[in-house]
Formats: structure tokens, C-alpha cells, sequence
């Protein structure tokens, strides 16, 4: 079994979502000074890698505090889609893996697009589910959707529907993974525990993914 991180450091100069302020990091003691270091952290419940609770978007979704453990983990499955062309995942694009859907809780799209991260392009461009394929996968049973990307929704969105249909329909979103490229042909267990922070709408974690080796191919 390889444990592979799925995540990006959070640091003061780390990229955010438009609007978002950057995390501070503050020296509170030194171990100099001190004798420990402490710091103090000023980050937002959508920095880095992060999950979407059904109440970032919906007045009447759950948060944080309205899930469990088993919420969050569970038999996860990538699909490459970083030959893409136009910017926009249609249903054709993922129909032809039903039967893998039908088996994972997680769903993770790869689109590449972390390549990009802590650059200009990494905010716009990136491709996004259209409403239709959102829609699509509603009818399955996930847990919850990741992808390698700032967001499920297009940069200039007002109504965030990609967003709302997934939420609405009780699948968790997780934005800005990495390294999804090394999950492709391998099956593999998905965990995303979020800091258990109360009535959060969002809260950063550490994804990782638990490779069966001989599963690779």
C-alpha cells in the first residue's frame, strides 16, 4: 500500500480564490526567546487544499458538525480528462466510466490544471462541469467530488449552479488536490478529514489517496 499526498502547503504567499484573503502566518514565541515556538494562523475555511459543506451554498445544508467520519473517506476513482479540448466536461465525457461510478464514493477529476498552480493562469481557463454533467452525476451514489482545480465553477459564475446541484444532491466538493495523474489505472482508498472546526461551510484538509500497489497498471 503507498500513501500519496493529494495536497497543496498552505503558506503565506499561497495561491487563493479570488476575493480571499492570504493566510498569515504570525511568530506568537521562539524557541530562542521562549523556549517552544508557537505561531498563529489567520487562514480562511476555503484555503489550499479545502472541502465545500452543503451549507457554503444552500441556507439550509448541513455543516461540519452534521457529518461523520465515513463522510469523508471511502473507495475513490480517477478519470483523466487533461486532453480535454473547450474548456467544458459534458456528459460524454464520463459516461463511458458508469460502471466505475456505480462502484466509488469519490469521484476525482483530473484535469491537470494544478500544473498551473501559483501562476496567473492557474484562476482562469480551467475546465468545469457543465450543468448537464452535474446533473449526470447526481444519479449516482458519491460521496463527494474532487478536483484539481480552484473551482467546480467557471471564474465568472454569479449563481455558482454547479456548485448548488452538487451540494443540494449531498456530494461533498473538494477544490485545489494534486497529483491526481499518479491515481490514474489504480485502485485506491480516497481520504479527505477536514479540521474538525464547528458550524464550518468549508475547512481545509489533507487529502490523500491509498494506493494498491498491485492494483497499478
Amino acid at each position: 500500500m503507498r500513501v500519496i499526498d493529494l495536497s497543496q502547503t498552505i503558506h503565506p504567499d499561497m495561491p487563493c480564490y479570488p476575493g480571499t484573503p492570504q493566510p498569515i502566518f504570525q511568530q506568537l514565541s521562539s524557541i530562542e526567546k521562549d523556549g517552544y515556538a508557537e505561531q498563529l494562523l489567520t487562514i480562511s475555511s476555503h484555503s489550499g487544499t479545502h472541502v465545500d459543506l452543503p451549507s457554503h451554498i444552500l441556507p439550509e445544508g448541513n455543516s461540519l458538525d452534521a457529518m461523520s467520519l465515513e463522510r469523508f473517506t471511502g473507495k475513490g476513482f480517477a478519470i483523466d480528462l487533461r486532453a480535454l479540448v473547450g474548456g467544458v466536461i459534458s456528459p460524454g465525457e464520463l459516461q463511458g466510466y458508469e460502471v466505475q461510478l456505480q462502484e466509488c464514493d469519490f469521484l476525482l477529476l483530473c484535469s491537470g490544471w494544478s500544473q498551473y498552480w501559483g501562476r496567473g493562469e492557474y484562476y482562469t481557463g480551467y475546465p468545469v462541469l457543465s450543468p448537464e454533467a452535474a446533473l449526470w452525476l447526481t444519479g449516482f451514489h458519491l460521496k463527494g467530488i474532487g478536483v484539481d482545480m480552484i473551482s467546480v465553477d467557471s471564474p465568472d459564475s454569479v449563481d455558482f449552479s454547479v456548485h448548488s446541484m452538487l451540494l443540494r444532491s449531498g456530494i461533498l466538493i473538494i477544490e485545489n488536490l494534486d497529483n491526481l495523474s499518479s491515481l490514474l489505472h489504480s485502485t485506491f482508498i480516497f481520504s479527505c478529514f477536514p479540521l474538525k472546526i464547528a458550524q464550518a461551510e468549508a475547512a481545509p484538509l489533507r487529502a490523500v489517496a491509498l494506493v494498491d500497489e498491485a492494483s497499478h497498471r
